[in-house]
């Protein structure tokens, strides 16, 4: 077996021109640093593609071609079957709310959704909306001992009433991993579908809506290296059966247009081929040398190995004091995490301590990141929630050195 190729942190950080500025950049789960490569490719829209789509003359069906590299793009990322199956939103909360939204017509009063209290409440509020026309919300707890989800809780509220499974891949509060294939698999001999928020794992790992045979899946793009936007995948039979949210001339069968109602952002849409650029170079830079799936692979095993060093530099500092609470798994080399770290500091107040830490010039943030439901059931609410230092691949080893000497400045002068 070949060694893993190690990530060029000095290639990775050069394609960050955010990074220059002086500051460490910790608070990625709330959005990371864009590459160079998408904001030009939103350039090359803006000035030289800037027209609607939809006509006849040349640059129109330049724009048309440019949305439609951008489905393609992000169907190579998730491995999607076709660009069809992707959908543009302006984040996942709307991602979201629009799935729901369009499946009303394909729900009844009594049926079922299941929601977990550990996600993000962008996949929990749009289901539990569905209340008002009759379908009931059950939630699914997660174990206050393992912190993880148990499928034998699962199965104790799945009926033959069950629609949907509403769950995250990733808590952007504990970092774990949830096994999601596993999951799918259990929902789908139940016959009910799965809705994965891949937001918090999305950074860090290389989906595979196919092997994991999920049902839908959205995650955003500002959080993946590229501007303020995001990305629904949905199996293209399950699309297709989804009420229109667009004009009532675009039919249920007009996929994935009916779901972009006003229309996607074009040039949103066009910088995720940058973005798919990128980690395809990454992982050729690695040795992969293979297709662009391959080398998108190549480029996550590389970023895998890098965060868990440091994940594992600031959970071992973390380990070491007395003080410290770590919400989550505690080792940064178990695969079951990424480097999403939660922690409360026993007697301190989580926001005066980020707070202090600004004068250091690393960003790190506190409170409950919109999994407020989670934090209130964890009891860690209190003394403003909880401290988050949420890494990525651009972060350094040297950085985090910062951030541990700061941390002891800090947590000594309070």
């Amino acid at each position: 077996m070949s060694k893993q190729a190690e990530l060029d942190i000095e290639y990775v950080r050069s394609q960050f021109p955010g990074l220059k500025n002086g500051w460490a950049f910790m608070d990625n789960a709330g959005g990371t640093q864009i590459l160079a490569k998408a904001v030009e490719q939103m350039n090359d829209f803006l000035f030289n593609k800037n027209v609607q789509t939809g006509g006849s003359y040349e640059i129109s069906l330049e724009a048309a071609a440019a949305l439609q590299a951008g489905r393609e793009a992000i169907a190579t990322l998730v491995n999607a079957s076709r660009p069809e199956e992707i959908a543009f939103a302006s984040s996942t909360t709307v991602a979201m709310q629009n799935l729901a939204r369009s499946m009303r017509g394909q729900l009844r009063e009594g049926d079922e959704i299941i929601v977990t209290v550990s996600d993000h409440e962008s996949n929990i509020g749009p289901w539990v909306s569905l209340e008002e026309i009759g379908v009931k919300i059950k939630f699914w707890s997660l174990d206050k001992e393992s912190l993880e989800l148990r499928l034998d809780d699962l199965e104790k509220l799945m009926t033959d009433r069950t629609k949907l499974v509403a769950v995250t891949h990733v808590s952007n509060i504990l970092g774990t991993i949830n096994p999601v294939a596993e999951i799918a698999d259990f929902v789908h001999a139940r016959s009910a579908l799965i809705c994965v928020d891949c937001v918090a794992y999305a950074p860090h790992r290389a989906i595979d809506v196919r092997a994991w045979d999920v049902d839908f899946l959205a995650f955003s793009l500002y959080k993946v290296y590229g501007p303020h936007g995001a990305v629904l995948y949905g199996k293209y039979e399950l699309l297709a059966q989804l009420d229109n949210l667009y004009h009532y001339f675009y039919d249920k069968g007009k996929v994935p247009a009916k779901l972009e109602p006003g229309n996607a952002s074009y040039e949103i849409a066009y910088s995720t081929t940058g973005i798919v650029d990128y980690f395809s170079q990454l992982g050729a830079q690695g040795g992969a040398g293979g297709s662009v799936r391959e080398n998108i692979e190549a480029a996550f095993a590389q970023i895998t190995q890098h965060e868990n060093q440091l994940a594992e530099k600031l959970l071992s500092y973390l380990r070491g004091r007395d003080d410290c609470r770590i919400i989550g798994i505690t080792h940064g080399d178990d695969s079951r995490r990424v480097p999403t770290i939660s922690f409360k500091v026993r007697g301190k107040d989580s926001g005066e301590l980020c707070k202090a830490m600004d004068k250091h010039k690393v960003a790190i943030r506190f409170g409950d990141f919109h999994a407020r439901r989670l934090v209130e059931y964890l009891d860690l609410a209190e003394n403003s929630g909880v401290v988050r230092v949420s890494l990525a691949h651009y972060n350094t080893l040297d950085e985090v050195d910062a951030l541990i000497a700061a941390l002891g400045e800090v947590l000594e002068g309070q």
